[in-house]
């Protein structure tokens, strides 16, 4: 089983799926990173500083979805829509032209909560993820997605994992609120389909 003190989150940077898992990353303690266009471009202006992203040559939200993809050892697609569009659906698409592992988690497929922890667990263990790619919608197209994915990255670390006051410029920053770390608790609606 996959050491969980060794996991790295990445993503792009974007807000919505992208934000929430570094901002769960940084609340928990567990390492983070990733790939961002440059400039650090995001729809809502230059992404804050506070997350340690490396900017790639282009100013494209392809190539820094690539090379997060390219770059760790699977993808976690979180959405509330079943079918996923836009930049979602190209994370799909280029993993699996680049043959790399990927779960998609939806919302809209209704399954029991606890089945999102499992299939992470198994998804973790299958393919000896240590470097997690976490993908999905930005928060102006589905307004949700923010919760949604910190209740499936909970339901599989926090339990696991005890919360880590983040050290140096992370202290004076405004992580991820505990009211949506609780939120997702009381969410009977996580659902999952895993895409091989």
């Amino acid at each position: 089983m996959p050491d969980d003190r060794r996991i790295t989150i990445i993503s792009g940077g974007q807000t919505g799926a992208d934000r929430a898992a570094l901002d769960f990353a940084i609340e928990y303690g567990f390492d983070h990173g990733g790939w961002c266009p440059r400039g650090r471009k995001a729809e809502d202006g230059p992404i804050p500083a506070r997350y340690e992203l490396r900017e790639t040559p282009s100013r494209r939200y392809a190539q820094r979805t690539e090379w997060n993809i390219r770059d760790s050892d699977g993808t976690l697609v979180v959405s509330i829509a079943a079918e996923p569009q836009g930049g979602t659906r190209l994370t799909l698409e280029l993993a699996r032209r680049l043959g790399k592992p990927i779960l998609h988690v939806a919302r809209e497929n209704a399954s029991a909560s606890g089945t999102n922890a499992s299939l992470l667990s198994e998804f973790r263990l299958k393919h000896s993820i240590e470097i997690l790619n976490v993908a999905g919608p930005r928060v102006s197209q589905e307004p949700e997605i923010v919760a949604f994915v910190a209740g499936v990255l909970g339901d599989r670390f926090y339990r696991k994992r005890r919360k880590v006051k983040p050290i140096g410029a992370r202290s004076a920053s405004k992580a991820l609120p505990q009211s949506t770390v609780s939120d997702y608790r009381n969410c009977h609606r996580l659902s999952t389909t895993n895409h091989p």
